[in-house]
């Protein structure tokens, strides 16, 4: 049965890592069922290739940075100023619609100095929050294998960077129709209804497997047997725990890809099977026709964050919930020749969730899109002796946030900052 699930697999295109552990594999006791993991669940999402971010979070009215509006037409909501985009888009979310429903809730970072500006790099140091070294893990792969190793789809990822540091695996559910026959993996075509056992015969297996473990424990084998052992073992108890997605699936299936890989983590959230999601879309890269583009794919990406917030509403799981919304780098300044844009290292990122008090800025961008430096005490601008904001900084943020910075697996993924480096107060 499981040769049959693992070939279901492959040709639904799903995509399952084993790990390798930096420690001891979790330890699974006979006849219990992986237990539920039942939040924060921390979902990061990408907007692959570069945004525009003067149309978004960090306008710029003056000196032709943009040629959709003016200084004096910057919208503000609260402490946050954002770009007017409804006339200039044909679908999707407008900033006016989604700053006036959030805007409480977000916490905005400008400024964000990435350093290099090339995609790979880049990429690498979003993610991870380290620039030089690929062992690194993404933090949604690092707080899923602090938080639920245990769990079958801990860490979910829809492409971008996904490095996992060997500390958890890396599951891949491309499409729903594809969760649906990983959900019900001991059924016919993943149809819950046709069952390849009977309840009682099931019943059985289940009892024979335990039996035949509980006798082998109490034979000595080698320690790589043993742990092959117990990772099969609790693959079986993942086969019921996966079972648990199965009501949590969407009937229809949204037509935008973003919305449909929130479907996806968001029922592996609510049946308690996975902690992490790392959400993607791509096409951001406008080196020609940039406003074009970018109105074009900043609406459809904050109509999927909409939607995946009212339906994590919709799962009664939204309040656990924590939201990081990144790029790997943003626009230049100055067009090209092609009415385009290049890569500015020069970025922004926005964050929502409980743990976060919204509606407020940190850091800031000058008129020529450089990086106001900040104070990492009070985090008020502080041109003279302050501090420019790093992807490692931001990640050290979430790793508190994430109540996992004195875990070893984030001791073994340290960084190298100073006291005085460490932004206080930023969740805040």
């Amino acid at each position: 049965m499981r040769r049959d699930f693992l070939k279901w697999c492959a040709s639904a295109g799903l995509g399952l890592a084993v790990p390798t552990f930096h420690g001891t594999a979790p330890a699974f006791d006979d006849g219990d069922d992986v237990g539920a993991y039942d939040g924060p669940f921390y979902v990061v999402c990408n907007a692959s290739g570069g945004w525009d971010t003067t149309y978004l979070m960090d306008p710029k009215g003056v000196d032709g940075i943009n040629r959709l509006y003016q200084q004096g037409d910057i919208l503000t909501h609260g402490e946050l100023h954002f770009a007017p985009t409804a006339e200039h888009i044909s679908e999707g979310m407008s900033n006016e619609d989604f700053f006036t429903k959030y805007a409480p809730e977000l916490l905005v970072l400008n400024g964000l100095d990435y350093s290099v500006n090339n995609h790979a790099p880049c990429s690498r140091y979003v993610a991870t929050g380290h620039l030089d070294s690929p062992a690194y893990p993404t933090f949604a792969a690092l707080v899923a294998a602090c938080r639920g190793p245990a769990c079958p789809l801990a860490f979910l990822t829809f492409g971008n960077y996904s490095a996992t540091g060997n500390l958890v695996p890396m599951a891949r559910v491309p499409y729903i129709p594809s969760l649906k026959l990983l959900a019900n993996a001991d059924s016919v075509q993943g149809i819950d209804r046709h069952s390849y056992h009977d309840v009682f015969v099931s019943d059985h297996i289940d009892r024979a497997l335990a039996e035949q473990r509980q006798r082998r424990k109490l034979q000595p084998v080698l320690p790589r047997r043993q742990r092959a052992e117990s990772m099969l073992y609790a693959a079986q108890l993942n086969s019921k725990s996966l079972a648990r997605i199965t009501p949590h699936i969407p009937k229809s299936i949204p037509k935008d890809s973003l919305s449909q890989q929130a479907e996806i983590a968001l029922a592996s959230f609510k049946a308690g099977v996975c902690v992490s999601a790392n959400l993607t879309i791509g096409q951001f890269d406008s080196h020609q026709k940039n406003d074009e583009d970018q109105m074009r794919l900043l609406p459809r990406f904050l109509s999927s964050i909409d939607y995946l917030l009212r339906r994590a509403e919709d799962l009664q799981i939204r309040e656990k919930l924590i939201l990081v919304i990144q790029s790997e780098m943003a626009r230049t300044p100055t067009y090209n020749k092609g009415n385009g844009k290049d890569h500015w290292s020069v970025g922004s990122m926005m964050f929502l969730g409980p743990g976060i008090q919204g509606n407020r800025a940190v850091g800031s961008t000058d008129k020529g899109q450089l990086p106001v430096p900040v104070n990492a005490q009070t985090l008020a601008l502080d041109p003279e002796n302050g501090l420019r904001i790093r992807p490692e900084h931001i990640h050290t943020a979430l790793r508190q946030l994430a109540d996992i910075d004195e875990h070893p697996f984030s001791q073994q993924f340290a960084f190298k900052l100073k006291d005085t480096e460490v932004l206080r107060g930023f969740w805040a």
